[in-house]
């Protein structure tokens, strides 16, 4: 690292901190590579902003462009939204600053100017470090200059000493809330087909409910047509199914009913007309059979009554009847909805329609059924090999039947408290269920609802009905899916965002560390409504067609939707113990008022039931220290022997003043 000024391309957008005095030639103590590397790292890997944040502030930087920079990250960060060049410099240029700090080539340079983001909180430390430094020599310029001037009264020393004093850094800096996820986003409507979105946000109009409640259910609906299908082609041996599993919450009085009843319309149109079509077909089926047991059954009364030679050959002729009669298959009525329904009903819809099936229900009694309600035994195995499309054998009672690649959809409609209480179900997150499902929980509207909204104009209300009732029926017959393949800039993007996502995964410090066993199956779901959006956009001949590029970015906008909430949703499951677990604790350490606390005396403080032991406490006194709320001590030894002295706990002054 260097601390040679920008180059001087950036000179007048990047301009220097005035200087003092006698002092106008001599440059600060700073390092503008470590400073570019700060900002870089923070717009490349989003997850290090909490690491970053508890060393440096951004007035720690030499360079005003560059605070101005990391304060516009840290308020997109806020907001939910991830700092890239584009957004950033869109965000920059609605405020009056993208001018001043260089313009859209410079955000690119600050990319290039990080060896790697993973030593961010390195080079935030050389940040920090300088800006003490200057800030002390700051305070002592002041000082000298008022000692030195004759019309210096001892006031005026006074003021120039506590003025200096101002400028030195505080002993702690703000402590980062524990509860620092970001407001989860709106659902991202615009990505959608034209006919879709239209009808999504004209329903939330005229419902006066979140456009996540109906945009959830879109996706649904579109894995309920296409589900076992279509299939979507990766790389390699990897390809995804097109159904879903989601889940959208809203406590009581959200009009969870209509919307669902709105959005599911179609396919209950598109059911009826399958069965009317199929009405014929089963009736003659049913009548063969009929006929074909009779034969055998009467073949096997001739037998029975004949003697000799004879009955041999009327048995041989019986035994041929009666396997032809059981080789005859009744097609099952059409089915492309179940409500809450049992595991084994489901099991035997899904045998009957071919593997496919859509689980859609306004309501959460789903989850206690697969729980064991009526059997007292949980039982999930055909919604976790439903949901992955693995080979699934079914035991009836006269035969064996194996279901090669079963499509489960389920689009569900809970309140809130649902969520919590299957976080709590060990079996559920043990065996991978609540990994499947793709959450939302928006915020509720009741309270701020308008009392004459205007409804879904019956044009927009109509295409969506007659599109998704004609999709269906254009799907349904299909008995080998048909494969979607990606362009190769869909195939570009997708790979993008799995190393995005990747070091995201990392247990210490990653953002999806705590849920990846969900996040984990984030870049396949987000293939997976690729393919569903692709089929939206070319109704007539999707099959025919690679996915592009921009569905595929449109896929991974919604995929991102979707990580936001569900790291929400998870908080509320309790899946977080560590960070549930440091809420406790620093309650704890607010109502003592300890300036500061030894090990010993603060597990004394602690349930057992929470904290089973001492080492439970490591990885939250950590988190705490991340966040900025203490300091851990380790005392010197004493001697050669003997165990190493237990640590001390330094305490944030702010818990200190919520006792008092």
């Amino acid at each position: 690292m260097t601390s040679e000024p920008v180059p001087a391309q950036h000179a007048s957008v990047l301009p220097m901190r005035d200087r003092p005095g006698d002092h106008a030639t001599r440059i600060p103590p700073n390092d503008v590579d470590a400073e570019q590397a700060v900002v870089g790292a923070l717009m490349l890997a989003p997850d290090v902003i909490a690491e970053v944040a508890a060393v440096m502030d951004p007035a720690d930087h030499y360079r005003p462009a560059h605070e101005t920079i990391h304060r516009a990250i840290l308020h997109l960060h806020s907001q939910g939204q991830r700092a890239d060049p584009i957004t950033l410099g869109h965000h920059l240029e609605q405020v009056g600053d993208l001018h001043r700090v260089g313009g859209r080539t410079y955000l690119h340079t600050l990319l290039d100017a990080v060896p790697t983001a993973a030593n961010a909180g390195y080079y935030a430390e050389i940040v920090h470090d300088l800006a003490r430094r200057r800030r002390s020599i700051e305070a002592g310029t002041r000082i000298v200059q008022a000692g030195l001037s004759p019309d210096t009264t001892a006031e005026d020393l006074r003021e120039a000493l506590a003025l200096g004093a101002e400028t030195l850094p505080t002993a702690w800096a703000e402590p980062i809330p524990l509860n620092h996820q970001p407001k989860p986003p709106a659902f991202p409507t615009s990505v959608l087909p034209a006919w879709l979105r239209e009808f999504v946000e004209g329903l939330a109009e005229e419902t006066q409910t979140p456009p996540d409640l109906a945009g959830t259910l879109a996706l649904a609906v579109l894995a309920t047509t296409a589900g076992g299908r279509v299939i979507v082609q990766l790389r390699g041996r990897w390809r995804e199914p097109t159904n879903l599993f989601t889940v959208v919450a809203l406590p009581p009085g959200n009009r969870k009913s209509a919307v669902f009843s709105a959005m599911t319309a179609p396919l209950r149109a598109a059911e009826k007309l399958l069965a009317s079509q199929a009405a014929g077909r089963i009736a003659e089926a049913e009548v063969t059979a009929k006929m074909a047991r009779e034969a055998a059954d009467k073949a096997a009364t001739q037998a029975a009554k004949a003697e000799g030679p004879e009955r041999d050959g009327l048995t041989a002729e019986a035994i041929a009847l009666a396997q032809a009669a059981d080789s005859l298959d009744i097609p099952a009525k059409p089915r492309l909805l179940a409500d809450d329904s049992t595991p084994e009903t489901v099991t035997t819809l899904m045998s009957e329609q071919g593997g496919r099936l859509s689980v859609m229900s306004a309501e959460g009694g789903i989850f206690d059924i697969i729980a064991g309600r009526y059997s007292g035994t949980p039982n999930m195995e055909v919604f976790l090999k439903g949901h992955a499309g693995d080979w699934l054998r079914v035991d009836r009672r006269t035969r064996e039947e194996n279901i090669d690649e079963p499509a489960l959809t389920m689009g569900l409609a809970v309140q809130p408290d649902v969520l919590a209480d299957i976080g709590h179900n060990r079996g559920f997150d043990g065996r991978g269920l609540l990994a499947r499902f793709l959450y939302s929980l928006p915020e509720s509207l009741v309270g701020y609802r308008k009392a004459n909204p205007a409804p879904v104009p019956d044009h927009v209300a109509e295409r969506y009905d007659r599109t998704i009732t004609a999709l269906t029926l254009s799907l349904a017959e299909w008995t080998d899916p048909a494969v979607l393949r990606l362009t190769p800039e869909a195939d570009q993007a997708l790979s993008a965002y799995d190393q995005h996502i990747e070091p995201q995964l990392r247990p210490r410090g990653g953002r999806l560390g705590h849920i990846t066993k969900w996040a984990s199956k984030l870049v396949g779901a987000t293939a997976r409504i690729a393919g569903l959006l692709h089929l939206a956009q070319h109704l007539d001949n999707g099959y025919t067609q690679p996915i592009t590029g921009e569905t595929m970015n449109a896929a991974i906008e919604i995929g991102e939707y979707f990580a936001t909430h569900a790291l929400t949703v998870f908080d509320l499951m309790g899946a977080d113990t560590t960070l549930a677990r440091a809420r406790t604790l620093l309650s704890v350490l607010e109502d003592n008022g300890w300036e500061s606390v030894s090990r010993r005396d603060l597990f004394a403080k602690l349930s057992r039931s929470e904290f089973p032991s001492v080492g439970d406490l490591e990885p939250v006194t950590v988190l705490l220290e991340e966040h900025g709320y203490l300091r851990i001590a380790t005392p010197p030894r004493t001697g050669k022997r003997g165990r190493p002295p237990a640590p001390r706990y330094l305490l944030h002054p702010q818990l200190r003043e919520a006792k008092a």
